[in-house]
């Protein structure tokens, strides 16, 4: 459990069987792809979730579904986070700060020693890359495969 504001979060693995799990990962994906240019469009649908190098953490509280995030294994010394996402009705809660720091804590418990993201350059993602920053990211060049683009933000943080 981890505590929020005035709350107690419960964070565990994201059960694909669960339809409020599905949901999530399907509105995750439909609004990504509605707000950002296809060419520069980098969520991953359900099915892509669910291979060995994804952690998928799902956040619950008092049995509601809250919010989820992703940790994908690069390589032996670096991930990336994946899948951010809190539900509206629990935005300024802690939901995502809550998230991203279990994402972390499993990159250090793998060893990792640097952990990126990518996310949108544009507005919308402005709370996005303010959350990252509050957690100790900076921006950084394009990483594993990713190209330069100007509706992209990359970002890093070194765990080491």
């Amino acid at each position: 459990m981890m505590r929020g504001e005035n709350l107690a979060f419960d964070i565990r693995p994201g059960d694909f069987s669960d339809p409020r799990v599905i949901a999530l990962l399907e509105h995750h994906y439909a609004e990504n792809r509605a707000v950002s240019p296809p060419e520069s469009c980098h969520v991953l649908d359900y099915s892509a979730m669910q291979v060995p190098e994804i952690t998928f953490f799902t956040l619950w509280e008092a049995g509601e579904l809250l919010g989820m995030g992703a940790l994908k294994q690069i390589d032996a010394e670096e991930g990336e986070v994946k899948a951010m996402r809190t539900l509206p009705a629990a935005k300024r809660r802690g939901v995502g700060s809550a998230v991203v720091q279990r994402v972390i804590d499993e990159a250090r418990g793998l060893g990792l020693k640097r952990l990126y993201l990518e996310t949108g350059s544009f507005e919308y993602f402005r709370p996005a890359r303010e959350l990252y920053l509050r957690h100790g990211f900076r921006e950084c060049p394009p990483f594993a495969g990713y190209k330069p683009d100007p509706n992209s933000t990359f970002m890093v943080l070194d765990l080491a």
